[in-house]
């Protein structure tokens, strides 16, 4: 092999360790976001099951119905 050569594939190397690099640091910031959205979604979830349930107290005025009905 030429020196050349050789310099070519480390130069190679060194960007696919890069790359390789960013790509770790997405896939970790991706599953970090994937697990506050899945932490969101069982929130809402919850609150819907809340609100769904029969006897359930209204959580606000806003959720009350008037006195007239």
């Amino acid at each position: 092999m030429n020196d050349e050569r050789l310099a070519e594939i480390e130069i190679k190397l060194t960007y696919q360790e890069d790359l390789v690099q960013e790509l770790n640091i997405l896939v970790y910031q991706q599953q970090k976001r994937i697990e506050h959205l899945e932490k969101l979604s069982e929130a809402l979830l919850d609150h819907l099951r809340n609100l769904a349930e029969p006897g359930a107290t209204p959580r606000s005025l806003a959720d009350e119905r008037p006195p007239h009905y």
